[in-house]
């Protein structure tokens, strides 16, 4: 989607070029044949050799492109799913372990990157050095020919083959596109041509047309049809209209794949599935978006403050909004990152019952609460405001299932047992087995010895106070808290995902340095500069020497041999041709280096970022830089700088050979250029503020598909997929908009800089005819004239190429700014090296403990006084919310937490001799 998209929308750019350049060679040709006769079909030889050498490193550059698309896949999944459990690596110190899995991923997708621009080096090679090819080629044939060559043919050809230069310059970027676009349709036609999901497999009746309201007969079922071992065998069941159905069953039973059948989620082999009326779906592990906790509540209704209202008190989320900073409009970071797990199913259960459906299927919905909280929520829910509706739920708690209207016993896939609780507790061992665990478990627990553990708890002294939330400004958090004063008023400031930073005004210089001496410390550039240097040099050379070596007429003898005029010529064409090879390989290989450092460097920071990070930057903003912004920097840039480069050391040998002729052309040329420049100046504020919009605007739309593919069987439940569409749809006009603002103001500065050149070469040539003859050298006016033809498109080039160059680098100022993240304490401080037998015991002591999430400035946690002692296990019970997990987070060292007054000193590693178990 970032990537494949992307460029199948930039072909359009490239679209028209395939055509064109078969038109600019055959005009060309005939041209060509028109001067040079019988010599032209060497001209056509040499360019038909060109073509398909063209089309030799046109199959490798999409043989190597689609294995590097392969590789970037693997490595974005890999990241992806890093980034969604950083918490979890961090907790365990993995995250360097998960770096080096990547790395290792970026090592082979470099290696077909390698491969990739050296092959797109060639090819530029190949059609840099093909109007040279072909004119020594043509030359020396007309010479074996017999064919007079005379000082205009040599100037009309030559100026023949710079006219082809533009399009065999185009024809690698062409090809280059033609491969890339042509994998990218293949990967997305590959994927568009997978199965969808089955849509006849649920049957789907209007609300009141039957008082059945869910039917499964002889079912079965498969998440791979292929396969022949079955999901879900022989089902068989019928839900009445308001009737409450417990599933129950061991784990693996096939307890969620049977609400996944009623879904229309589980492909079906066979059998017959109907369900009468709307309905609503719970999953096992929450799905929250990224956004409002009311949003993610009313998903897409219309507010009714009096449903609403009902729905958090039945749920127990008023006292949780009440602690949140901006109540129910507090943010969610990803994943619901600042939320607790309870907090997250309890909203999830909201979302559900706001709907008001007709059907609910709940999947172990109160696993994530405590006893409590749980027994509330099926009170109030399943009992209070869903008692007339259908309700499905999976649970392994005992104590829920004698309310339930019907139960169905899971084992391997099947229904073993159906009935009421009290008919078929003593009808089967499967279900009394159930019941039979629950209970021995609960025995077990009674059995352990109260002596034991008041010894225990006594011996742990704790002094633990959690008050209420205190609203404290960022500023004046720790006098304000030392007052006793508060201050309710809620600025955006307190919310945890804030909008994505970008730069203002132009690319700093700075940006330009880092990336140019960043590989090899920039030792290539000069090196890279020489080349194209002298390539310049001897391509004016040997065209000034073919000019001056053949006669005006036939009349007029040959200053050198032929041979020799052909010798010196082939030489200096040679020498220019390696020049183009020598510059090529060095601008790959500073090119490959520069994104592979960029690449580390920015990905070492990241994961060595505080979990604070993860929690306040969706992880769309940080997969758009590793994908879209990094693929700019490996294939883009180097082009774009090199291609800037190039263009303006030819626009500077035009301009030396035609002042040779004339210097009065200045008297146009200089204020040409200087309103050229102040075009380009007008014009690149616009587009660089742009080109940051595309960046900003397109993490959304990364994101928002992100969490719609992982929330897709709770999206399908509930039948939303038109509005999730159309919201996709929303944020990618967002980001199409500056797209199309950038190509606008683009072919607005193009069509200007066009008429600009034209006068140019237009006060040039008739300043040159003016001139009396004898006054001039004929050669070198001829010469100018020649160069001068590619003025008016080198000029616009240079100042196009400046303005896309700047663009582009702006994918390097957004890699940058990750470069520039707060880290961690260092993984190893090598002068405080702990004394090798520790730990020897573990013992945690806090002292005067105030903390809080940094992001929201707000106190959460108080603890005066606690001292754990060795050899202890501790239970954490608190209040639900999120207090649990902050002093959880203090433990285990994962939170930048804002401390005010805090003394904390642990000794041990906490984990391995101490846990602590959070309960909610």
């Amino acid at each position: 989607m970032t990537i494949d998209a992307e460029r199948i929308g930039d072909f359009s750019w490239f679209m028209h070029d395939v055509w064109m350049v078969l038109l600019q060679v055959v005009l060309a040709l005939l041209i060509l044949y028109k001067n040079l006769g019988p010599g032209s079909v060497a001209a056509f030889v040499a360019t038909v050799i060109v073509m398909l050498a063209n089309l030799l490193l046109g199959k490798l550059q999409e043989k190597f492109q689609d294995k590097l698309m392969e590789s970037k896949d693997k490595r974005m999944k890999m990241t992806s799913e890093t980034l969604r459990n950083m918490r979890i690596l961090k907790l365990l110190r993995w995250e360097m372990k998960f770096l080096s899995k990547i790395i290792e991923l970026r090592k082979t997708e470099t290696g077909w990157l390698k491969k990739y621009v050296y092959t797109s080096a060639m090819t530029s090679f190949v059609f840099w050095g093909a109007p040279t090819f072909i004119s020594v080629v043509t030359f020396g044939a007309c010479m074996l020919m017999g064919i007079p060559l005379e000082s205009g043919k040599i100037l009309s050809a030559l100026a023949t083959f710079r006219i082809l230069q533009e399009p065999i310059y185009n024809l690698p970027d062409t090809i280059s596109m033609i491969a890339q676009t042509k994998v990218s349709l293949d990967r997305i036609a590959s994927f568009l041509c997978l199965d969808d999901l089955q849509s006849d497999v649920v049957g789907k009746l209007p609300r009141g047309i039957s008082d059945t309201a869910i039917e499964v007969v002889d079912g079965n079922f498969a998440w791979n049809i292929s396969s022949s071992n079955q999901t879900l065998k022989n089902i068989n069941f019928k839900v009445f209209h308001g009737m409450k159905v417990a599933a129950c069953g061991t784990v693996g039973s096939g307890k969620s794949s049977l609400l996944s059948c009623v879904l229309g989620e589980l492909p079906k082999i066979s059998g017959i599935v109907k369900v009468c009326g709307t309905k609503a779906y719970v999953a096992q592990s929450p799905w929250i978006q990224s956004g409002k906790i009311e949003d993610n509540i009313l998903f897409g209704k219309e507010m009714d403050r009096e449903r609403y209202e009902n729905v958090l008190e039945a749920c127990s989320l008023k006292k949780d909004l009440e602690i949140l900073s901006c109540g129910d409009q507090t943010l969610i970071g990803e994943q619901g990152i600042n939320l607790s797990g309870g907090q997250k199913q309890r909203i999830q259960i909201a979302r559900a019952l706001y709907q008001d459906a007709d059907i609910y299927l709940f999947d172990d919905p109160f696993s994530a609460v405590d006893a409590h909280t749980g027994s509330h929520l099926f009170k109030e829910c399943l009992l209070g405001l869903l008692r007339s509706k259908t309700v499905i739920y999976v649970t392994h708690q005992v104590e829920f299932l004698p309310t339930a209207d019907f139960i169905l016993v899971m084992k391997d896939g099947r229904i073993t047992q159906s009935g009421k609780y009290n008919d078929i507790l003593y009808s089967g061992t499967d279900f009394m087995e159930l019941v039979g665990a629950h209970e021995k478990a609960l025995s077990a627990l009674d059995a352990l010895e109260g002596e034991a553990v008041s010894d225990k708890l006594s011996s742990t002294k704790q002094d633990v106070h959690v008050p209420g939330a205190h609203n404290v400004e960022s500023r004046e958090g720790n006098k304000n808290l030392k007052n006793g004063k508060t201050d309710d008023i809620v600025e955006p400031k307190g919310q945890l995902v804030q909008e994505e930073e970008r730069e203002k005004g132009k690319v700093g210089l700075s940006v330009y340095w880092k990336y140019i001496t960043m590989a090899y410390g920039g030792a290539l550039v000069p090196f890279i500069l020489l080349a194209q240097i002298l390539f310049q040099l001897l391509q004016i050379g040997s065209n000034y020497w073919m000019a001056w070596g053949t006669p005006i007429s036939a009349d007029v003898k040959s200053p050198v041999e032929g041979y020799i005029l052909i010798a010196v010529y082939v030489a200096l064409a040679i020498g220019s041709s390696f020049c183009i090879l020598a510059r090529e390989m060095l601008l790959v290989t500073a090119g490959y280096k520069t994104a592979t450092l960029l690449f580390n460097k920015m990905h070492l920071y990241i994961f060595r970022a505080p979990v604070s990070f993860f929690d306040a930057t969706p992880s769309g903003r940080i997969l758009n830089r590793a994908s879209t912004d990094q693929s700019v920097v490996d294939t883009n840039i180097p082009y774009q700088i090199g291609v800037f480069t190039f263009s303006m050391i030819q626009l500077l040998g035009i301009i030396t050979v035609i002042s040779q002729v004339a210097w009065q052309i200045f008297i146009i040329f200089i204020p040409v250029i200087a309103t050229c420049i102040w075009y380009q100046q007008y014009y690149l504020p616009s587009a660089r503020e742009l080109a940051r919009l595309v960046g900003v605007c397109k993490s959304p739309v990364i994101q928002h598909f992100a969490e719609t593919i992982s929330g897709s069987t709770t999206i399908r439940s509930f039948d939303q997929e038109s509005r999730f569409q159309n919201t996709n749809m929303k944020l990618m006009d967002g980001y199409s908009r500056p797209k199309f603002n950038i190509a606008s103001a683009m072919e607005w500065l193009c069509f200007r800089l066009d008429m600009l050149s034209s006068i140019t070469f237009a006060f040039s040539l008739i300043f040159l005819i003016s001139i009396p003859n004898g006054i001039i050298n004929t050669v070198i006016a001829g010469l100018s004239v020649t160069y001068g033809l590619n003025l008016n498109t080198l000029q616009a080039w240079v100042i196009r190429t400046l303005c896309n160059l700047e663009n582009k680098m702006i994918s390097v100022e957004r890699i940058l700014q990750y470069t520039r993240i707060p880290s961690e304490p260092p993984l190893v401080v090598q002068s405080n090296q702990p004394d090798p037998s520790w730990p020897s015991h573990g013992e945690v002591d806090i002292q005067d403990l105030q903390s809080g999430m940094l992001h929201i400035c707000h106190l959460f946690c108080v603890v005066s006084h606690a001292h754990f002692l060795e050899e202890r296990k501790l239970g954490l019970l608190v209040e639900r919310g999120v207090v649990n997990q902050l002093l959880y987070n203090h433990f285990s060292e994962l939170l930048n937490l804002l401390l005010v007054e805090s003394q904390l000193t642990a000794s041990t590693s906490l984990s391995v001799d101490f846990m602590i178990y959070a309960l909610d």
